[in-house]
């Protein structure tokens, strides 16, 4: 069976898989289910063609690491075959254990279990069926193997999964300001000391860089409504797991019963537990949301028609932190409204924060390489005035409440 296949990629043209283990892997069930998985959760609420799948994402990360592999090699970094199938291995399967709609899982039905978490999970249980193959990849993945350039591709300020994410989201959503030039920054990759730096002839592309991932963040992944959408759906879980543990009954798929029904943390994350995770997709939530807006229960229902029929709370975002007065005041009325408690009100009016930080100067820096040989961390090798401002965190705060009309 010819193993060598070739993908069409809407951002990279054709993508020629690089040898049978990966694309044995690519065939793998637990693999296939990211076609199920949305790459940017409820963001298609807001931008119609934010529909790509962690599929999507993880065949372009693989390529990008192929060409990150070919550029260093012309430039006489040493990577074995072995190595560079650990490489592609990692990179492939480092969002595996994302949930249904990505992140909203991780903050409603788990309790503090993160998908990176159950991506190791996966890849050990991946790596018992495999015959030990894979204990290369996760040693990289984990960030344990001893070549530290190569856990710096997988997991870096300037790794493979944010240079394709970035110029897929940004083609996907149409929202120009994200595309960065992932082939450039490729080319102008070198290692120094074990670790990755980026020739100065790339530094006007780090720039780039940087500021479309500020970019992307305020104008896509933390924009209002996708962010009131991704509230609404955590509450949606959360209150469809309180109902299971007053004793109610839902109709949902056997595998969202089970993590509704079920307290699931870390230390009980075993062999059956993420067998059933591996059967959960966004379709169980859509179909049990389908079913839900009609349930009887006052919060469970409205949550549920909400999302269903994009008809979302009201969102406001503000630079200061939310009175308690406001959210109070909000609460009270619906509370009146509808003759609900405050627990259920609380449901419908809340607040948050949300925060943007394109730069981490205080962690995994981009190091630039200077003909010279001299080695700075970007800020200071850049001219741009704006670009150690960007390592400044940046704090927002919102409130959610109910429009006029439920």
């Amino acid at each position: 069976m010819n193993k060598l296949k070739i993908l069409n990629d809407p951002i990279y043209g054709f993508i020629t898989i690089p040898n049978s283990l990966i694309f044995d892997l690519i065939q793998h069930k637990y693999f296939q289910r990211l076609r199920r998985i949305s790459q940017m959760g409820m963001s298609y609420l807001v931008y119609p063609g934010a529909h790509h799948t962690r599929f999507h994402h993880a065949i372009g990360c693989v390529y990008l690491m192929q060409q990150a592999v070919n550029v260093l090699r012309f430039k006489g970094v040493t990577i074995t075959k072995e190595e560079e199938t650990g490489l592609y291995v990692a990179i492939l399967l480092h969002d595996i254990g994302h949930g249904p709609f990505s992140h909203a899982m991780e903050h409603s039905i788990v309790n503090n279990v993160s998908h990176e978490d159950i991506s190791l999970l996966f890849m050990e249980r991946l790596n018992e069926e495999f015959n030990g193959s894979l204990t290369l990849a996760i040693d990289i993945f984990k960030g344990k193997y001893p070549r530290i350039f190569m856990c710096q591709l997988i997991s870096g300020q300037l790794d493979m999964d944010r240079a394709d994410y970035l110029k897929r989201d940004s083609f996907y959503t149409g929202v120009a300001e994200g595309n960065i030039n992932s082939e450039r920054l490729i080319t102008m990759l070198n290692v120094v000391d074990d670790n990755l730096v980026i020739e100065e002839k790339g530094i006007y592309s780090v720039e780039k860089f940087i500021i479309a991932r500020r970019l992307m963040y305020w104008q896509v992944y933390l924009h209002k409504t996708s962010l009131v959408a991704e509230q609404l759906l955590i509450r949606v879980l959360q209150r469809a797991k309180e109902l299971f543990d007053k004793g109610e009954e839902l109709k949902a798929s056997d595998a969202l019963l089970f993590f509704l029904k079920n307290k699931i943390t870390i230390d009980n994350f075993n062999s059956e537990t993420l067998d059933v995770f591996s059967k959960l997709d966004d379709y169980d939530i859509i179909s049990a949301m389908k079913d839900w807006q009609y349930h009887k229960d006052f919060v469970l229902s409205n949550l549920s028609e909400m999302i269903i029929n994009r008809n979302l709370l009201k969102i406001k975002v503000k630079n200061k932190a939310i009175s308690e007065s406001s959210l109070t005041k909000h609460a009270e009325s619906l509370m009146t409204r509808f003759s609900i408690s405050k627990e259920e009100a609380n449901y419908f009016v809340f607040t948050g924060s949300i925060s943007n930080q394109a730069y981490q100067l205080n962690t995994k820096r981009i190091n630039i390489l200077h003909k010279s040989g001299k080695i700075q961390d970007i800020t200071k090798a850049s001219d741009h005035l704006n670009l150690k401002a960007l390592s400044k965190p940046v704090t927002k705060y919102y409130i959610c409440y109910p429009k006029q009309k439920l």
